[in-house]
């Protein structure tokens, strides 16, 4: 009895409560800094920084945002980031998918150390990869461009895209491009036309992997453009401190604006980035 009764209390701790705490802390982790971004933005300076702490705005304002777009030029980070993290995501989906399906496949030799030569770069911290290339951005005079952020940030995103577009092209059957290539296509032609389809949840998914590593990335967009026409919104956001203060609350609009695109984003290809996660995690 005494076993049934400790096997019972077992099962429960690891059933459903266990889970649901699991899922509530994961919850606050993820919502509680957006929401408390988004708190400060509608917040004054005076309620910021009064004692006691107030969760919520008393006053709700939006002078913050006003602010922020009138302090700095946001709209053209805005449109920087924009531009720089379509034209890397387009390169990124286009080279992975490629590489992707030339792995899955074509009879490779050293296919498996290809995969583990794939998997090893994407371990490499950002900053090793600064100096490196930065000279060569400088050596092609690609330097206060989007050409110059665009690359690099294709390359960075190719390791993961790549992988993740393996594992699903390695479930789509044969017969089906075979069918294709017989009805008159090339085997690129069967590629875009029936694999690549097939595969739009897995392609979705890189798509915005690639899209969000390029958005939020600071270091390279710091460092490879000086032009203040050129500049992204994480680089643009930490114009707002100045040599003596700090504005939270117009800081905080502006990382609102920031993470609207991205959140739009995600919510509408919502169904097709959680079926390719899961169907990714499955396969791989």
């Amino acid at each position: 009895m005494t076993t049934t009764t400790a096997s019972g209390s077992g099962g429960l701790l690891s059933g459903k409560p266990l889970r649901a705490i699991a899922a509530i802390i994961l919850l606050v982790n993820g919502m509680f800094p957006a929401l408390w971004i988004l708190f400060t933005s509608l917040k004054t300076e005076g309620e910021l920084t009064a004692k006691p702490i107030t969760w919520f705005p008393h006053a709700p304002t939006l002078q913050n945002y006003m602010q922020a777009f009138s302090d700095q030029p946001l709209h053209l980070f805005l449109f920087n980031s924009l531009m720089v993290a379509l034209l890397s995501t387009m390169l990124t989906l286009l080279v992975s998918v490629l590489a992707a399906y030339a792995l899955a496949r074509l009879n490779l030799k050293r296919r498996g150390l290809i995969l583990a030569a794939i998997i090893a770069v994407s371990t490499f911290p950002l900053v090793t990869l600064l100096v490196p290339l930065f000279e060569i951005m400088r050596t092609l005079n690609l330097l206060n461009s989007w050409t110059a952020l665009v690359l690099p940030y294709t390359v960075l995103s190719l390791p993961v895209c790549t992988l993740m577009l393996v594992s699903f092209f390695e479930g789509i059957p044969r017969d089906l491009e075979n069918a294709a290539m017989i009805d008159g296509c090339t085997r690129l032609g069967a590629l875009f036309k029936v694999v690549v389809p097939l595969c739009a949840p897995g392609v979705f998914t890189a798509g915005i992997l690639a899209f969000v590593n390029a958005w939020d990335e600071f270091l390279l967009a710091l460092s490879f453009n000086s032009n203040p026409q050129l500049r992204t919104l994480p680089v643009g956001i930490q114009l707002y401190q100045g040599e003596f203060a700090f504005p939270w609350p117009v800081i905080s609009a502006a990382l609102v604006v920031g993470i609207v695109p991205v959140a739009v984003l995600i919510v509408i290809f919502q169904e097709r980035v959680v079926s390719g996660l899961t169907a990714g995690g499955i396969k791989g």
